[in-house]
């Protein structure tokens, strides 16, 4: 039996008048679940930030209160930084594409969005300067050459590290978003 908060996994019905198995379109969505890696660091994180609460209120207890300020702010860095990490990625609504990075946040609405789609190409490994031979969805702008834009999502990415079915159905389903708004 499916689940339906499980709407990255949930292929598209076939009797269904939209691609987009949504039934609110307005509202921003990813369209697939972050991955094992993301989720363990934001686990550990958030284990880290529990230990460094315990020392703020152990410091509140024995020692000063501006010591104590400064581990307590030195833990909600720790919470804001876990919690920007989990929503980094790839964002889709009715109103465009947002690609949420740790500091930077970009939107493109659909009526800037030449086309989406799959290439394989050298990518990033997890992010790192190393390249490796992957996929990538890649966003082609009305107002941008194509060589000008960074990949949106990669196979070898943070999420989709050794899961190419995630990373398939994942751009399957970006593509359906854009093909969808794009011709409007």
């Amino acid at each position: 039996m499916p689940l339906p908060f499980l709407t990255a996994d949930r292929t598209f019905e076939a009797a269904s008048e939209s691609p987009l198995p949504f039934d609110d379109l307005e509202r921003w969505r990813r369209p697939y679940r972050p991955g094992p890696g993301r989720v363990g660091g934001a686990a550990l994180g958030l284990l880290l930030s529990s230990f460094v609460l315990f020392a703020a209120v152990a410091i509140a207890l024995t020692g000063s209160a501006s010591s104590a300020g400064v581990v307590l702010g030195l833990a909600l860095a720790v919470i804001a930084s876990t919690l920007r990490m989990l929503r980094m990625g790839v964002w889709v609504s009715a109103r465009g594409l947002r690609q949420v990075g740790f500091l930077v946040t970009r939107t493109v609405p659909w009526q800037r969005v030449v086309s989406v789609r799959t290439a394989q190409q050298p990518v990033r490994w997890l992010g790192l300067p190393r390249t490796v031979q992957g996929q990538a969805l890649t966003l082609v702008r009305k107002d941008r050459a194509a060589e000008d834009t960074a990949p949106l999502l990669t196979s070898h990415g943070l999420d989709f590290l050794n899961r190419p079915a995630a990373f398939d159905r994942a751009a399957d389903t970006v593509e359906a978003w854009a093909a969808e708004y794009v011709r409007r």
